[in-house]
């Protein structure tokens, strides 16, 4: 890792984009500004009066029905998930987001324009080492069939796992690794999310998700994949739930030194995990990467991934 990598960054400059609405289906603009060291990532609502503001922290989460939602006072910024994976896969700890509507654009899915985006903004590295949380001793959350899990780990490694019993074209999908800018921009962030036709369909006929389409989620008609030029990836689905994953665990509010195993989880349970996490303290410190002691021998990643 470079020495570079233990600083704090941001963007260099200024960068907008726009979009459609996932709910709305309307136009949605936002602005990505560069934030000084220690801002975090923070979302303004530029739309209402005196231009509210939120940390993108999990302590900040107000619904996680149809996607990760941020609020406060009564304001909300929703859809934050594929910007949230996009700065963390990219290691960026200080950004100022402006947006003019309730939820971010969708782009095409993924968090891949997003990448691209803050790639062509820049990154400025800070004069501020980076805090992380670093695991000393796992962490796990089982309910319903559902697991997440941390461990002991010498980087940053995230395996997820999801099952879709009633749908073979998915079916059980593995994907392990350890994330870094390279294999972020790489292997992940490019995974489209996905949805069924029906489902869709059902939640138009009640003012939801107007602007989805195949321009901004695989969409799924029993055994067939309905988007011109089928998937980005032979695994595709379980990497856009990685990236999921690298999102909702950005709410943290600072990097990991750690080994996240996720298993038929989603946004609403990786908060749930961020919520014992908190309660657990005996079980991580944070630290700069100087102060990081020796890996634990007897935590073997093999076995967590299993």
């Amino acid at each position: 890792m470079a020495q570079e990598d233990h600083l704090q960054k941001s963007i260099a400059r200024e960068v907008r984009c726009s979009g459609i609405g996932l709910h709305s289906g309307k136009m949605v603009r936002i602005q990505m500004k560069p934030a000084p060291v220690n801002h975090g990532i923070k979302f303004v609502r530029t739309d209402l009066p005196n231009r509210p503001t939120v940390s993108a922290r999990f302590n900040k989460v107000v619904d996680t029905s149809l996607a990760t939602v941020i609020g406060e006072d009564g304001f909300i910024v929703s859809t934050i998930e594929h910007l949230m994976a996009a700065f963390a896969g990219l290691g960026i700890d200080n950004a100022l987001v402006e947006t003019n509507a309730y939820e971010l654009p969708m782009m095409d899915g993924s968090a891949g324009p997003f990448v691209r985006i803050i790639k062509s903004a820049g990154i400025r590295i800070q004069e501020a080492p980076r805090i992380y949380f670093v695991v000393n001793k796992p962490i796990i959350l089982e309910e319903n069939n559902k697991s997440v899990g941390i461990y002991p780990a010498p980087c940053f490694r995230v395996t997820c796992m999801i099952e879709f019993a009633n749908c073979p074209l998915i079916g059980t999908q593995t994907q392990d690794m350890v994330i870094t800018a390279e294999t972020f921009e790489q292997e992940i962030a490019d995974a489209r999310t996905f949805g069924f036709l029906q489902e869709v369909e059902y939640m138009q006929k009640f003012g939801l998700a107007k602007g989805g389409s195949p321009d901004n989620a695989i969409v799924i008609d029993q055994d067939r994949i309905l988007n011109e030029g089928g998937l980005r990836f032979s695994d595709e689905f379980v990497r856009h739930k990685l990236l999921d994953c690298i999102g909702d665990f950005s709410l943290i509010g600072l990097p990991i030194i750690g080994h996240v195993v996720a298993k038929r989880s989603g946004h609403a349970f990786n908060n749930a995990f961020l919520e014992k996490f908190f309660l657990e303290k005996s079980s991580w410190q944070t630290c700069t990467i100087d102060d990081v002691g020796p890996y634990p021998a007897s935590a073997s990643l093999k076995q967590l991934a299993k």
